[in-house]
């Protein structure tokens, strides 16, 4: 059985499990966003206060990990975005994905500092072996947090997506306990 999630704390923000209290407008906005959405399946979709809220009971029906990343070094910003960990327990690896929402936090490295303190958690308390993560190749933003944290690809899919009308591929990296 997995632990209890937890909140993590990092000198500049708390990833704090995902409550009803996360579950706003604004967030729901986010993942409504074309600009903030770019990158991510979830452009696919149409999101309501409802699917949201069924999401995050489903991550926890199923034993995954679900955080809210609050920036605590500048209040007025709050909750910026969320983090989770999708989790395969008899494998010991976690599928790990990150959305900054808040546009007037990126460029700050909060996604980075989130992402890092995740695995450590991932790898410390719900004991696992290896974290893996996905990206279209254009996402700049999202490999730079990959190989930052010490990812390293493990491959490409060609052409997997298709982002405004053109063919992008996956890349697909992983970061192991014990390297």
């Amino acid at each position: 059985m997995p632990p209890s999630i937890a909140a993590i704390q990092t000198n500049r923000l708390i990833l704090e499990p995902f409550s009803e209290e996360h579950l706003t407008d604004r967030y729901v906005g986010w993942l409504n966003d074309k600009i903030i959405t770019a990158h991510s399946e979830q452009r696919h979709k149409k999101h309501t206060l409802e699917s949201c809220g069924l999401f995050a009971e489903s991550m926890q029906a199923a034993g995954h990990y679900f955080w809210a990343i609050i920036a605590t070094d500048n209040p007025s910003l709050g909750h910026i975005g969320n983090l989770s960990a999708y989790t395969d327990a008899a494998n010991d690896i976690a599928d790990l994905t990150i959305l900054i929402g808040e546009q007037a936090s990126w460029g700050h490295g909060y996604g980075s500092e989130a992402w890092i303190a995740a695995c450590q958690w991932l790898f410390d308390e719900a004991g696992m072996r290896k974290i893996t993560a996905g990206t279209m190749a254009t996402n700049v933003a999202m490999i730079g947090i990959m190989k930052k944290s010490g990812m390293i690809e493990e491959g490409r899919k060609k052409n997997q997506f298709l982002q405004d009308g053109k063919e992008v591929d996956g890349v697909y990296a992983a970061l192991f306990k014990n390297t």
